[in-house]
């Protein structure tokens, strides 16, 4: 599967777009943002944003830093503590962190779920 994202040149005003498959997502945020989401992070985001394409039909620019402002990966414990989410402390942490992805899908932020967290629309 595979993205199409534009590709701006400055050539007398023309807007072009080029595909980016998920190698090539993977790299650029390597280049750019190697520490914002882990490599299953990456995977969620570019399956979210295909989905998004394909429902919308609405091309998404490939702007790693807009990207990494918008969403993010994290530990459902960090998320609660940012968001005042209110975890219930008898409870065990799959359910906390059921709490929290419930939180973050009344807000519509959940993306996905990772080994290493959340990955979520910041709000």
């Amino acid at each position: 599967m595979a993205l199409e994202f534009p590709k701006v040149f400055n050539l007398i005003g023309v807007n072009m777009k080029t595909t980016v498959y998920f190698s090539e997502f993977c790299d650029l945020f390597g280049m750019i943002r190697p520490d914002n989401f882990s490599y299953q992070g990456l995977r969620i985001l570019f399956k979210y944003f295909e989905e998004y394409e394909d429902s919308s039909g609405e091309v998404i620019e490939m702007d790693v830093i807009a990207i990494c402002c918008d969403f993010s990966e994290d530990s459902f414990e960090n998320i609660a503590d940012q968001y005042g989410i209110e975890l219930d402390p008898e409870m065990d942490e799959d359910y906390q962190k059921q709490q929290v992805i419930e939180h973050l899908e009344g807000e519509g932020a959940y993306v996905g779920d990772s080994i290493n967290g959340i990955v979520f629309r910041q709000f």
